[in-house]
């Protein structure tokens, strides 16, 4: 089982690992640690990691699974609306006034539409809203190549080493300041391949209020 975790490098003298309650991984780790140690040490760790989120995911609200039917609350860029299902002939989907119609010969594929019509807004929205925060992370000489959509289940965004940030369509939901926290976070990951002291003053530095908006985003998709 693959274990991701946030490295954070500081003055300490051992390795330390903790979990925290919204069930992320954090490692501390002195300054000259490689990272095949810090990864050894994760994999000797992996059954009290597991059992320390399993312990806590006790605590967390248990949110029922969407039925996608007629008058289900649904959400887009952080405001309600309303999910109604019309039988038709053709498929299609349309936004208006805090209701989103879905138009299916049938019901069975409601799902299905919904998930589409999300990613391809996602597609759209998150490159009009990355686009003026890569303009803010040029002067760093940034490496990015490119904004990618993928599904997820533990994360909202990551970045690879090759410079590519993904983000996970059911972000759409979320208001527009918590996307640009999670586009942000991953910006500076270009910058600060770690979650150092310097990874954090850059991201407070790009948007000071980012704490606010983490909580947001945990509030809102939990």
């Amino acid at each position: 089982m693959k274990i991701e975790f946030d490295l954070i490098y500081n003055g300490r003298k051992t390795l330390g690992i903790t979990v925290t309650p919204d069930m992320e991984v954090v490692v501390k780790a002195p300054a000259n640690a490689s990272l095949e140690k810090v990864k050894e040490k994760v994999r000797k760790k992996a059954p009290w990691i597991i059992k320390q989120k399993g312990y806590f995911l006790s605590f967390h609200p248990k949110t029922p699974p969407k039925k996608f039917i007629s008058g289900e609350s649904h959400y887009y860029l952080g405001k309600q609306f309303r999910l109604k299902v019309i039988s038709g002939k053709k498929s299609s989907v349309h936004y208006k006034a805090k209701q989103l119609d879905v138009i299916t010969p049938s019901k069975i594929k409601t799902k299905e539409l919904v998930k589409q019509w999300y990613r391809q807004r996602a597609k759209e929205k998150f490159a009009e809203i990355a686009e003026p925060l890569i303009q803010r992370f040029k002067k760093y000489k940034i490496n990015l190549k490119g904004i990618y959509i993928q599904e997820m289940t533990t994360r909202w965004g990551s970045c690879s080493p090759k410079g590519r940030i993904i983000l996970n369509p059911e972000l759409i939901q979320a208001p527009k300041g918590c996307i640009e926290y999670v586009i942000i976070h991953e910006l500076c990951h270009l910058v600060h391949h770690n979650h150092s002291t310097a990874f954090f003053a850059l991201q407070t530095k790009m948007m000071p209020d980012w704490e606010k908006w983490k909580r947001k985003l945990e509030k809102t998709l939990s």
